[in-house]
């Protein structure tokens, strides 16, 4: 694995980042039940973020980006939502969509980018989109829930099939991203009220026959396999990583981070907490083992996904495409790091006693959070496991899996 502050991309490197991030956590910390409460990001944290270039990490350096190793952008991720968990979700998904949007074409990376590298691109990917081909592109519509930070982005990567003349899906179906500027899409406010992840303000977005030409689509099944920076004559290795593999990674390193702040909260809660029976929760052994097994659990985590990212960037860097092995088994990783980091919070829940169940205590929302990222269909581990089996029996990969 790379270590903190090994590489310098942009013009800042990765220490530069963290140290602006632990100047921001305090702040991030302080605000994170007003996030909460308001149901997005504010204003002011995501002119903070801004200023850090957290979102620019993964941004072609040709339009101010940074252009950081993934596992540097993990790591901030991280960092982020042991902060504040909305905060640092929020950079995990819109920060992969620089990634994406770098091998796109060059036309619509400088209208989005042209005139503010700081512009932030909102998703979700989920096919529900139905494309009909007309002269020179789509006309695109649909709904889609789960829109991470939307309200603070003037752009959307939405997921669609395309149809035929008659509206149909044919089989087997193509699956683009559509690029859509904020005037041709629909925020549904109302639309994200959750017991978890409440601050990402995650709200649905809507689309009714806008017209998208057709640079400004992505080609599913290109992006997915890693194939598709050759095409669009891309040579950094940053962009010839899987799909899966960076926006994946980008939940569950904002799932473990989140899982890095309750552990901290917990700590600071027992640190000073009396039993009903007068014993210094500090001073009891099976308070600090149950601290020290969940913190090596969360540490293990970390390790774990990142070494993975490493790995796999060390193949796209020699040249090679990641091998379906690789691709399996680093996704099993993944959404084992997450399960594990959740379980050690869990595993100190009840051990923090009636107090931390008090909304005034931070642990409940970290608490809450982190089971919220467990429910994105990135942190499953089901079909990631069938997949991973399946190749190893050398069946074919279920298509549902995430790979």
């Amino acid at each position: 694995m790379i270590s903190r502050g090994e590489c310098q991309n942009g013009g800042k490197s990765l220490t530069d980042v963290l140290s602006s991030i632990e100047n921001l956590a305090d702040y991030l910390s302080e605000h994170s039940s007003e996030t909460e409460k308001l149901g997005r990001l504010q204003d002011e944290t995501v002119q903070h973020l801004k200023r850090v270039g957290i979102i620019r990490m993964l941004q072609p350096a040709e339009f101010g980006g940074f252009e950081s190793h993934p596992v540097e952008f993990y790591q901030a991720v991280m960092a982020v939502s042991a902060a504040c968990a909305a905060t640092g979700w929020v950079c995990g998904i819109v920060g992969v969509h620089p990634w994406e949007l770098a091998l796109a074409d060059p036309k619509v990376q400088e209208e989005i980018w042209g005139h503010d590298p700081d512009t932030w691109v909102a998703s979700p990917y989920a096919p529900f989109g139905r494309a009909r081909p007309v002269d020179g592109g789509y006309v695109f519509s649909g709904r889609w829930p789960f829109s991470s930070g939307t309200d603070h982005c003037d752009w959307a990567f939405l997921g669609g099939f395309v149809t035929d003349a008659q509206g149909d899906v044919p089989q087997p179906p193509v699956s683009l991203h559509f690029l859509l500027p904020r005037r041709d899409y629909e925020i549904r406010d109302g639309t994200w009220e959750v017991m978890g992840l409440k601050g990402t303000g995650s709200k649905d977005v809507e689309v009714k026959d806008a017209f998208v030409p057709a640079y400004r689509t992505v080609d599913f099944a290109k992006l997915r396999d890693g194939h598709l920076a050759a095409e669009m004559g891309r040579d950094e290795p940053l962009y010839h990583m899987p799909f899966a593999s960076m926006f994946c990674s980008a939940v569950s390193a904002a799932t473990i981070g989140i899982c890095e702040g309750a552990l901290a909260a917990a700590t600071a809660y027992q640190r000073d907490r009396i039993s009903g029976f007068g014993i210094r929760s500090a001073e009891d052994p099976h308070t600090s083992a149950g601290l020290a097994m969940a913190g090596a659990e969360i540490d293990a985590s970390r390790v774990h996904l990142l070494n993975g990212i490493a790995e796999m960037y060390a193949v796209a860097a020699s040249g090679v495409s990641a091998r379906t092995d690789l691709r399996v088994r680093v996704r099993r990783n993944q959404v084992t790091a997450a399960q594990r980091a959740v379980n050690a919070i869990d595993s100190i829940f009840t051990r923090t006693g009636g107090g931390a169940l008090r909304l005034d205590q931070p642990f409940q929302r970290y608490w809450r959070d982190a089971h919220a990222a467990m429910n994105h269909a990135c942190n499953g581990a089901d079909q990631v496991y069938e997949a991973y089996s399946s190749h190893v029996f050398g069946r074919p990969l279920p298509p549902t899996a995430i790979i």
